[in-house]
């Protein structure tokens, strides 16, 4: 990747999934431009880890994930999980199985009222853009309307008495895992 930079074959060099210490090798041969690591407030680990690495060299964070694979979203259920075809990944991954199942819904369900005062449906991505170093976030859509939905995260500014909010919900429900709060980044849960 070097040499086609230096060829000016590309502008800038990425990677996803990466850990520190793999992000110090790369960074000892050349500087990591972007790093794409999971990020939502059921999966909160790289708040902790890798996102303050990044901000202290320079490198942005394009978060992945951050409705958590649908479950933060309105439309997921347990009915929902139930009627998805044997193949897809999440009938067998924890989080959307019991126990962890009921306290991820409960989470969700305790951004409502957040994203009710700012008239939005996107508070869950706009957490996500709040920590300090993250440049910003993919959303995955299968439908336009979904898309039209998630366009005011971009913008939202969420205060800190909405980001203390949620890290209450976070350690009321006890879903998830990291650092719930990028106002005040306690290490929770």
């Amino acid at each position: 990747m070097g040499r086609l930079q230096d060829e000016g074959k590309v502008r800038a060099i990425g990677v996803s999934n990466y850990d520190t210490a793999l992000l110090e090798r790369c960074e000892s041969v050349r500087h990591v431009d972007s790093l794409q690591p999971p990020l939502s407030l059921i999966s909160r680990e790289s708040a902790a880890t890798v996102i303050p690495w990044c901000a202290a060299h320079g490198t942005g964070v394009i978060v992945y994930s951050p409705m958590a694979s649908g479950i933060l979203t309105d439309s997921f259920s347990t009915a929902r999980i139930a009627s998805m075809a044997d193949t897809d990944w999440r009938r067998r991954a924890d989080r959307y199985n019991e126990p962890a199942l009921s306290a991820n819904l409960a989470l969700r369900d305790s951004l409502r009222p957040i994203a009710a005062r700012h008239d939005t449906t996107v508070s869950a991505v706009a957490w996500t853009l709040a920590w300090p170093g993250v440049t910003g976030a993919i959303v995955g859509a299968r439908r336009p309307d979904q898309v039209d939905a998630w366009l005011p995260a971009g913008t939202l500014a969420l205060t800190a008495d909405d980001l203390a909010e949620i890290a209450a919900a976070v350690e009321q429900t006890g879903a998830g895992s990291g650092l719930a709060n990028p106002a005040t980044p306690v290490r929770q849960r």
